[in-house]
């Protein structure tokens, strides 16, 4: 699903309103609120045998994925490369994320009871299983994130507002 992009830079002190200062996470919290979202969603498929189920999860993770890999790659990824994260770990998280969108689009050209649909579906939660490990584990990028020198509140107030309007733009679409 292509998604317009609007290049954003990355922003340190990025300033909003309190309101939304308040209402907003932290740029890795957001992150992993989204991690953990579809991880459920995955686990949900896997345990499903309704082809409906199947086919309103496998759209919820990849319209999330796909909002995710834009609000990381517009504006987390490119703080993190200013701010000196590793360019082998960035560089493997961009590649990463063209493998999954590939998928992405093979998932919402087919449906449930199509050839490889499920192992498709598994695919990509295997897939997002091991990005989600490399951002999330000790010395991964998360963590490298926050040694940096990185206003992740400010990130995350402008990731928050970049994935409202890209849900409202998927959204939109269907």
């Amino acid at each position: 699903m292509a998604v317009s992009q609007t290049k954003s830079s990355p922003r340190k002190g990025a300033s909003k309103s309190a309101a939304a200062a308040r209402a907003a996470p932290d740029a890795i919290k957001l992150l992993k609120d989204d991690h953990r979202q579809v991880e459920e969603w995955f686990e949900e498929f896997e345990s499903t045998n309704s082809a409906s189920k199947k086919q309103k999860l496998a759209a919820n993770i990849c319209m999330a994925l796909t909002v995710h890999t834009h609000i990381e790659e517009e504006i987390f990824y490119p703080a993190c490369r200013e701010a000196g994260v590793e360019d082998d770990m960035m560089d493997e998280a961009d590649i990463e994320h063209d493998s999954a969108k590939k998928l992405i689009e093979e998932i919402e050209a087919s449906a449930p009871g199509d050839n490889h649909y499920d192992a498709r579906v598994k695919v990509l939660s295997e897939m997002i299983k091991h990005h989600v490990k490399e951002e999330e584990q000790r010395d991964g990028m998360f963590a490298k994130a926050k040694q940096a020198d990185l206003d992740l509140k400010g990130l995350g107030i402008e990731m928050m507002q970049r994935k409202q309007d890209l849900m409202k733009q998927l959204k939109q679409r269907q």
